[in-house]
């Protein structure tokens, strides 16, 4: 039976920190009663460099305890656990029960190395000390596409569905809620613009589309598109191992590539005290963000309602001025800036818990 008075700790693991919170619902309402975000040097991470992003379980496990025992909350007194979604297979959206298989199927990786991967085993090494459930919501392989969206140009390398998708569904779900709409007939754009950048395209309550971490625009640290001749002979020049050319376009390309920082305020710094260069990149990325968008209004055939921009860069009045200048004219911008991940994973754990939704089992695999 739900208990109403009963609270939930949510965990969104990121590359350079760990976002958690406790909340708490009444009635409809889910609410933070305390938010914690801890950020780890290189010095800390430089530990588990070259090492599965499971060899940091025991570390951030210790440091979650280790605050959660400082601001006076028992692990015994949460009635649920929630974990970011790692890089697992294509799955629908909802939420889903955490168990040994899902947790397997992260450790092996397949579908690539993330902090996030780490979600659904962190909520579950919690959950299992207390004896109650973990669940992940909306993991990153959340795929809603339309078939056409699927074939890449080559039969050899097929698109596959990748995106923030946990944010930018609670996103579309929120403007629906404060507009007294029906998120199902809408068409949205919905932009997150964070280390990465994922611009979607909303029909029918699913995201039928989406650029990848592998194409679109360039963010604060991942390349987005490239050009594909160039990028295969740099690939062959035999001047770079596989794992340090999966950095040069995850994890250290895009604006770090450029100006050797992913701080979009000191990129802004740079561009206030005269630095061309600094502004040109800034130029470049907004230029992309914009081509994207009107990308995406193309798969919508033009009938946009509104376009919705979150995401940490959503916070930057420069970037979104520049944004307006490209897109306005589509349909009408709301602004979501930071993001509500941590809202949406225990959203979500209530959601099941009050009865409301089923939890989601994933589908084994070979």
């Amino acid at each position: 039976m739900f208990n109403e008075n009963g609270r939930v700790l949510v965990l969104n693991p990121g590359a350079t920190s760990t976002k958690f919170g406790v909340f708490s619902r009444k009635g409809d309402e889910v609410s933070a009663e305390w938010v914690r975000a801890l950020r780890h040097t290189d010095e800390e991470m430089a530990q588990f460099r070259g090492l599965p992003a499971f060899a940091q379980l025991e570390f951030r496990a210790g440091l979650i305890a280790g605050e959660l025992e400082t601001a006076g909350y028992a692990i015994e007194s949460f009635v649920g656990f929630g974990g970011r979604g790692g890089l697992l297979p294509p799955t629908t959206c909802g939420t889903y029960l955490v168990d040994d298989a899902m947790v397997e199927t992260l450790r092996q990786a397949r579908r690539g190395e993330h902090a996030s991967n780490l979600g659904a085993v962190l909520a579950l090494h919690f959950a299992r000390a207390v004896g109650v459930h973990a669940y992940i919501v909306d993991p990153v392989t959340v795929d809603e596409w339309q078939p056409c969206a699927r074939p890449s140009g080559s039969p050899l390398l097929p698109r596959c569905a990748v995106g923030h998708a946990l944010n930018i569904k609670a996103v579309a779900r929120r403007f629906a809620r404060e507009h007294r709409l029906d998120y199902a007939k809408l068409r949205l754009i919905v932009t997150h613009m964070g280390s990465g950048i994922t611009v979607s395209a909303h029909r029918d309550g699913q995201m039928i589309d989406n650029n990848t971490p592998e194409d679109g625009p360039f963010g604060l640290d991942r390349s987005g598109s490239l050009p594909v001749r160039a990028l295969i002979r740099h690939c062959m020049s035999g001047r770079f191992t596989a794992v340090e050319l999966d950095s040069q376009v995850f994890g250290e390309g895009g604006v770090s590539a450029y100006l050797g920082t992913h701080d979009l305020k000191e990129v802004e710094r740079r561009i206030e005290s005269g630095d061309q260069f600094a502004e040109q990149i800034f130029d470049a990325m907004a230029y992309q963000i914009g081509k994207e968008t009107g990308a995406m209004a193309a798969v919508l055939e033009g009938h946009v309602d509104a376009i919705l921009l979150t995401g940490g860069m959503a916070h930057s009045a420069r970037l979104v001025a520049e944004l307006r200048n490209y897109i306005e004219w589509i349909a009408p911008i709301h602004l979501y800036p930071g993001e509500d991940e941590l809202l949406a994973l225990a959203e979500g754990v209530f959601r099941v818990l009050a009865g409301e939704e089923t939890a989601k089992h994933l589908a084994p695999t070979e």
